[in-house]
């Protein structure tokens, strides 16, 4: 704590969010020098090896120094922010520069009061999407709608159509209509527009199709297919004389090398598949499953609503109770090895791990004691888990303690895979896509559903047979589901 006439400036330091973490990315500050704040309110946005946590403020004050960029990886016990308790902030000139010797920290730091629109970015950053930012945007859309006219107004447009040579160009004099919005800040969630960093998009010249303007991954993702052309300004009669091999010219600049620093979720992703890969002997083991029937009772549950108002049905909830049941016949799979104590430990409780991709990369966030939840619990579970996991608000602790991980790979329409074990874990159980093939049923070829299943297991904690059991018994009751009843 330092002393400033008569005013106390108090500094946070970056908290160990996750168990034994030893630093932290800084994604997004949510306010600047000058701010004022209030007990809890969040500040910025950090991403460690496990997820991307948002920070709140223990104090009440002004902003008085923020001491690290965004981008920037900090050490865990590191001060980011100084906070002038209960009045207006320290003046300040001299101040950032005996932070900067005091604490070792780079001057750099001053430059970050130059973001002007961050008072608006606020609102909207906080809480992933408030329902007050999407009503602001909609005037936005509607006010740039008598623009439009001026736009196409002139008659430029019809006027190149004539001529020989610029015909081609035509489609480049219709695109104003994503520049009238520019003015405005761009409405994207913090996982899109983390992607958009990382893809090198600009969000202004993103045309969003998400509600109330906001621009979603897939925009993202096109964005980078097809390269869009942003006039700087209002249309100009020079630019319908460009020729048409101009539009070729992004598709060769996104062919050079692009490098991006490995850190946060996908390191610590990266590290351990090595460890998992390399320590624990894999075995892996296949089977085709018929789940014409599974699929129906899908179809049902949906239609009849039986688990629940708003609760969403997936073959993948069917899987995951498959399992479960397969591991309660044969609970030794549930087991992880002890180096250090050469021991085995079997696991008296199920935590069932989800592999989820995220724009960070990939997260195994699992469901504690999955395995003694009913079929409607499991399902509000599962849901919360994977809408979580898509907004990029994983908790630490929700990835720790995993005891056996499924991975959805039909999702992505592949058949199956090898997957590499979660680090501690015995077993994952790779869940391909369903497909309508021919199919042996009761002596006649006819078409059923088919998957195929994929279980890979540490063979120092299981063996064989135990493996087979395991997936065979999944695979029976996908076939036959009522078999979670009489096996239940």
């Amino acid at each position: 704590m330092t002393t400033t006439d008569v005013q106390q400036v108090r500094e946070f330091r970056m908290p160990d969010v996750g168990e034994g973490l030893t630093e932290a990315e800084i994604l997004k500050w949510y306010v600047q020098p000058g701010d004022t704040v209030t007990d809890g309110q969040v500040v910025c946005e950090v991403e460690t090896a496990k997820a991307a946590v948002e920070l709140p403020i223990p104090y009440d004050g002004v902003v008085d120094r923020i001491f690290f960029a965004e981008g920037t990886t900090v050490d865990v016990g590191t001060p980011i922010i100084a906070v002038a308790l209960g009045g207006a902030p320290v003046a300040a000139a001299p101040q950032p520069a005996e932070a900067t010797v005091a604490n070792g920290q780079p001057s750099a730091v001053p430059a970050l009061p130059e973001a002007e629109p961050e008072p608006e970015r606020r609102e909207v950053l906080v809480g992933y999407g408030p329902r007050t930012a999407a009503a602001r945007r909609r005037p936005r859309k509607a006010a740039a709608a008598p623009v439009a006219p001026v736009v196409s107004a002139p008659a430029p447009v019809p006027a190149p159509v004539s001529a020989p040579a610029p015909a081609p160009a035509a489609p480049v004099a219709s695109a104003p209509a994503p520049a009238v919005e520019q003015a405005a800040r761009p409405l994207a969630k913090p996982p899109v527009r983390k992607l958009a960093k990382d893809l090198g998009v600009d969000l202004r010249a993103v045309t969003p199709s998400g509600p109330g303007g906001t621009i979603t991954r897939d925009d993202i993702h096109a964005a980078v297919t097809v390269p869009l052309a942003v006039p700087a300004g209002p249309v100009e009669p020079v630019t319908v004389s460009v020729p048409e091999t101009a539009v070729l010219l992004p598709a060769a600049a996104a062919a050079e090398d692009r490098r991006v620093p490995v850190k946060g979720v996908r390191r610590a992703t990266a590290q351990a598949m090595v460890a998992s890969a390399f320590t624990a002997p894999h075995v892996t083991e296949f089977v085709q499953v018929d789940v014409t029937r599974t699929m129906r009772l899908v179809r049902e549950l949906k239609e009849s609503g039986e688990l629940g108002q708003g609760v969403r049905v997936s073959p993948l909830l069917l899987v995951a109770k498959a399992l479960l049941t397969a591991i309660r016949r044969h609970p030794e799979v549930n087991a992880a090895w002890d180096e250090p104590n050469q021991e085995i430990v079997y696991k008296g409780r199920v935590n069932l791990g989800i592999a989820a991709a995220t724009p960070r990369g990939l997260i195994v966030p699992n469901i504690k004691d999955a395995g003694a939840k009913t079929l409607p619990e499991l399902a509000v579970a599962l849901q919360s888990l994977v809408e979580t996991a898509r907004e990029g608000r994983t908790a630490p602790a929700d990835m720790q303690g995993g005891t056996v991980t499924i991975t959805n790979v039909g999702v992505f329409g592949v058949d199956t895979g090898t997957p590499i074990l979660n680090p501690g874990e015995a077993a994952i159980l790779a869940f391909g896509q369903v497909r309508e093939l021919p199919w042996v049923h009761k002596g006649k070829v006819v078409p059923r559903q088919i998957t195929t299943l994929a279980l890979s297991f540490d063979h120092r904690l299981v063996d064989g047979e135990l493996g087979s059991r395991v997936l065979a018994d999944t695979a029976a009751v996908l076939e036959r589901p009522k078999r979670l009843i009489t096996w239940g």
